[in-house]
């Protein structure tokens, strides 16, 4: 949660932002911690804003298509999507996470007309009583699901496929390969935190629920620019691109039901 707040505050401070979320900067500058500590390296606040840019962008093609929609932003953390897509007033938006994260999120960024904060593991099926259910939704869950098993995970989708309907999920996941690999993420290590779930291929979460269709599958390294970045960014996605194990490590998801 922090490692991603303090990544999207060094773009903002960046020269050139690529999400220019000004928010994150400014409610950086009320926590007492040391952002060194979070495990970002040099550079890495690139790939926390281009993730977040992305998703962003479903999400605003999305509640273009639905402004009556219903979102669910799971594991919302210290994101400020909400403010960064503006969405309409007949949208209704629900930032889901944990009581503590809740808590905090509260305090620093209050009450805002539209949305609604549940504290609640995302696993708990009680927490989507809560929530109408007569009208589309989309579900965004930006870093979350890899940290789910995939019994948990497998469970989520399918009640909330089955929950609503009509509606679409997007998410980011990481491959077994990636998932077998966290020990070189700084910010993984640091946190103290582990990875459980992997994903391959489409095809598995369109198994989960037969409701389920895949519409995208967005390799990293294919879904944003990175010519405008330095030269080892340059080369590390030119090099992702070229190597099907590297290219899938991490994918952007987006499913229909």
């Amino acid at each position: 949660m922090l490692a991603t707040l303090y990544g999207r505050a060094l773009d903002a401070r960046s020269p050139d932002p690529i999400l220019g979320d000004t928010l994150s900067a400014e409610t950086l500058d009320k926590i007492n911690f040391d952002p060194t500590k979070t495990g970002l390296r040099p550079g890495d606040h690139y790939s926390v804003a281009m993730r977040a840019e992305f998703l962003d962008g479903w999400t605003r093609e999305f509640l273009a298509g639905h402004p009556n929609a219903v979102v669910l932003h799971l594991g919302c953390g210290l994101d400020t999507r909400v403010w960064r897509v503006s969405p309409g007033p007949g949208v209704s938006w629900y930032d889901i996470d944990l009581p503590d994260v809740i808590k905090l999120r509260r305090e620093l960024f209050g009450d805002r007309p539209g949305s609604t904060m549940i504290a609640s593991s995302v696993t708990d099926p009680t927490w989507l009583d809560q929530v109408p259910r007569d009208r589309p939704v989309l579900m965004v869950a930006e870093g979350l699901v890899y940290y789910l098993t995939e019994a948990d995970g497998h469970a989520l989708l399918r009640r909330i496929a089955g929950g609503f309907r009509t509606g679409q999920m997007i998410f980011d996941g990481f491959s077994r390969l990636g998932v077998r690999l966290q020990k070189l993420n700084g910010a993984v290590t640091k946190a103290e935190a582990t990875l459980h779930w992997g994903i391959d291929w489409p095809t598995e979460l369109e198994a989960i629920d037969y409701r389920l269709k895949c519409r995208d599958a967005v390799g990293v390294f294919d879904a944003s620019d990175f010519s405008t970045l330095t030269h080892r960014y340059q080369v590390l996605a030119a090099v992702g691109k070229t190597i099907p194990a590297l290219s899938h490590l991490s994918t952007y998801y987006r499913l229909n039901f």
